[in-house]
């Protein structure tokens, strides 16, 4: 009896310190969380008063631009000539530079082919004869063989069309030449001679049938004709609006094309895009304003208004005038196109880690951990970033900085960190 009555006791003095370990555990516990509670919200408290994101500042571009539609208008010429149904052959290829007077493509003549056809069946027959006859050889001869065989061999390696053509005319020359010389060894009257005379009336037919189209003046020549030349030319600016142009109903992007009829000599100085804008840039643009164009392709082109004509309130019909690259506009008539109002370079930064004081503007550079104020001036600003350097001495003199704040100015550098949305107030 008493043996159990021992045994209980110390099972209740078990289950007391049991109980209490379980309370300062708890209580523990209780503290821990407390302290993680105070931890967080001291993190952030930092945060909001310390920001830590940082960005580390380098060399970048930054434009002002918007996207446009534009009209080309050029000071273009077209010709066309009497026999335009029997066909063209380019002597000038697209785009390719012409002189004044220079023949740019001819019409075929009146059975053109089938006299092409006998021309080169003769020309088989008189090599024969001239292998044959030993009697024929001159140094002469043998100087056009040579020339003849040079031009063979580069033919095949030709894949432009307009190259090949001429080639193979001056083989056709070469192999003339070197009949008329065989012609002048051979007796008269013999069958060589008969062949070369037959040969030489064909080939007045063939000239005589062609009809040659010359530049009427120096420039580019193109074969894309739409029918605009006369309409869209440097001479009616003042006509020109939204209404007109739209009414043009082209689409945009469309590669005009090319004719077989008739081509065009292209002015290589200059050529003009018209366009229509409602940004903020353009009502505040001015006549002689020098801006850029970036293409689809993304070359950029340097442009100059040179007629501004207001559409109504909202909208303004712009001219802009292009010198180089002309030859990037030939295949198009209406076009898409990046117009762009200025850019800059240099060290770029995010408008969010500017701050302003005293309409002065600053970012917080962060070295080491070591926070300083710095003072930057900003050259230009998009929407989302700016381009920003250091004041020079003069600058901060007329700013009205003392010599001393001028020594102690530290200047913003190349892959420096700064604080994105800094809070100053730690800085005080």
């Amino acid at each position: 009896m008493r043996l159990n009555l021992e045994e209980k006791k110390s099972k209740s003095i078990k289950n007391k310190k049991n109980t209490s370990s379980l309370q300062k555990k708890k209580i523990m516990l209780y503290i821990a969380f407390v302290a993680i509670l105070f931890y967080i919200a001291y993190a952030i408290y930092l945060l909001v008063k310390q920001p830590t994101d940082i960005f580390t500042i380098e060399e970048g571009k930054l434009y002002q631009e918007e996207t446009d539609i534009g009209y080309v208008i050029r000071n273009e010429k077209v010709v066309k000539g009497e026999n335009y149904k029997n066909g063209m052959r380019q002597i000038k290829s697209e785009g390719e530079r012409a002189a004044k007077d220079e023949n740019i493509f001819r019409y075929y003549s009146t059975n053109e082919e089938a006299l092409k056809t006998k021309i080169a069946d003769l020309d088989n027959k008189i090599q024969e004869v001239m292998l044959k006859d030993t009697s024929l050889f001159s140094s002469d001869m043998k100087l056009l063989e040579n020339q003849i065989d040079e031009k063979v061999a580069d033919i095949n390696q030709i894949t432009d069309s307009i190259k090949l053509a001429e080639y193979k005319k001056e083989i056709s020359n070469l192999v003339t030449k070197k009949a008329q010389i065989a012609g002048d060894l051979s007796p008269k009257g013999s069958y060589l001679n008969q062949l070369i005379e037959q040969r030489k009336g064909y080939e007045s037919q063939l000239n005589s049938g062609a009809e040659y189209v010359k530049a009427p003046m120096s420039g580019i020549v193109s074969y894309k004709v739409d029918g605009l030349e006369e309409t869209l030319t440097p001479d009616n600016f003042s006509s020109l609006s939204k209404e007109y142009l739209e009414n043009l109903d082209l689409k945009t992007g469309k590669i005009v094309a090319t004719s077989e009829e008739s081509g065009k000599i292209i002015d290589n100085f200059s050529c003009y895009i018209v366009t229509i804008s409602s940004s903020e840039e353009a009502k505040n643009a001015e006549i002689g304003q020098n801006v850029k164009i970036r293409l689809s392709n993304n070359m950029e082109i340097s442009a100059e208004i040179t007629n501004l004509i207001e559409e109504d309130e909202k909208e303004i019909v712009m001219i802009l005038k292009i010198e180089k690259e002309i030859e990037e506009l030939i295949n198009y008539r209406k076009i898409s196109f990046n117009l762009i109002w200025w850019d800059d370079s240099g060290l770029k930064v995010p408008n969010q880690a500017i701050l302003k004081e005293d309409n002065l503007n600053y970012v917080v550079r962060n070295r080491a951990g070591y926070l300083n104020k710095i003072l930057v001036k900003i050259k230009k600003q998009g929407e989302k970033y700016a381009i920003v350097e250091s004041y020079t001495t003069d600058e901060l003199k007329k700013l009205g900085f003392t010599n001393e704040e001028i020594v102690a100015y530290k200047k913003i550098s190349l892959y420096d960190e700064i604080l994105l949305n800094p809070n100053l107030n730690y800085l005080e």
